[in-house]
């Protein structure tokens, strides 16, 4: 297995289309500018999509799950067993991302990465294991280098699946307990801040917890301070399912695929993408801003502007979801407006 596939060029937008979908925009039935970021993301998503009639029917959100060593160190305020619990509840349909899946008529993939209670063959879950859990980065790195290079393939072969359902949008989601750790720590070495503007609640800590996932977080990047690039300190300070994140979202940018990121923890992923491969940004949507101390942090080191702000921080690529509407409605805008020539109303 080899990383040389990380530096396969990414896919460039179409220019010329963006010209069309801006021109077309000042031609529709409104005020220029007046839908506001509605107008933008339709210009944008034609210009990704490489065509006059973007569109977002088909979407596809992948679901990574996989637990953490450093659940050692007491982070999360739910037991580790939960991991491998909502593997199965993502399959049988009973978990949020599940039911907005079912509504928006997304395929839905569940990808096990390897969970200290394993829940075993479910229908419906691709089994990827790895290993039953990443290290505790307080003692030792995360991964082993063989189990990075896993991580990232596995989530690039979510995206080949994606292209191969033809999907015209690629989402994202976790599950994993302590993974908010695991994403704040490696957020801290990414953009070089200290770990008290990066950790929060996650799962619902009290103030004394968070100080104490702070003071965790110290240790583990005292621990790892030589790791000085994007895939030793995703190595050191990461997740499996934040690699296979961050592998997709590669992938997706190399395949020509749009990106809708989801929260704090996908949008860790999607920094590390970037720091790896810079032109995966221009394939990236940002859905929402999560409650997730440390989220609005992440995003303006990618200077994304979200779509939406609902205090939401549950994970799972819900957010995403929830913004996929937007999405599809900016389209049908594009798409269904008439011009004012088409309608026969004067212009200014």
């Amino acid at each position: 297995m080899s990383l040389d596939w990380l530096s396969t060029p990414c896919a460039q937008p179409d220019g010329t289309q963006l010209e069309v979908a801006a021109a077309r925009q000042m031609q529709l039935t409104k005020p220029p500018g007046s839908l506001g970021q509605l107008e933008a993301l339709a210009i944008e998503l034609a210009s990704l999509q490489h065509t006059s009639t973007p569109a977002v029917d088909r979407v596809w959100i992948s679901v990574f799950a996989a637990d953490h060593g450093v659940a050692e160190e007491n982070v999360s305020a739910y037991p580790q067993v939960v991991t491998g619990e909502m593997v199965r509840n993502f399959a049988t349909g009973g978990a949020a991302i599940s039911v907005l899946a079912r509504t928006l008529g997304a395929n839905l993939e569940v990808v096990n990465l390897g969970t200290v209670n394993d829940p075993g063959e479910i229908p419906g879950v691709r089994r990827a294991i790895i290993a039953s859990s990443t290290a505790n980065f307080c003692v030792e790195p995360a991964m082993t280098s063989e189990q990075l290079e896993k991580a990232l393939a596995f989530g690039a072969d979510s995206v080949r699946a994606a292209k191969k359902a033809n999907a015209q949008l690629f989402i994202g989601g976790e599950m994993g307990i302590a993974n908010t750790t695991a994403a704040a720590a490696l957020a801290s070495a990414l953009l070089e801040e200290p770990p008290s503007c990066l950790a929060g609640a996650g799962t619902g800590l009290d103030s004394a917890g968070i100080q104490h996932k702070v003071s965790v977080l110290e240790r583990a990047l005292a621990k790892h301070a030589n790791a000085n690039t994007p895939l030793e300190q995703l190595r050191c300070l990461g997740g499996f399912e934040i690699a296979a994140l961050a592998g997709a979202f590669i992938a997706a940018a190399q395949a020509g695929l749009p990106i809708l990121v989801d929260g704090f923890i996908t949008t860790t992923a999607a920094l590390t993408a970037v720091r790896i491969q810079p032109d995966v940004r221009k394939w990236l949507l940002f859905a929402h801003r999560s409650k997730e101390h440390g989220h609005a942090r992440v995003l303006n080191g990618l200077n994304a502007e979200p779509l939406l702000d609902l205090n939401m921080r549950l994970g799972e690529a819900s957010g995403a979801a929830t913004a996929v509407p937007l999405l599809r409605l900016a389209c049908a805008l594009h798409n269904g407006m008439a011009t004012f020539e088409q309608a026969g109303v004067s212009t200014a």
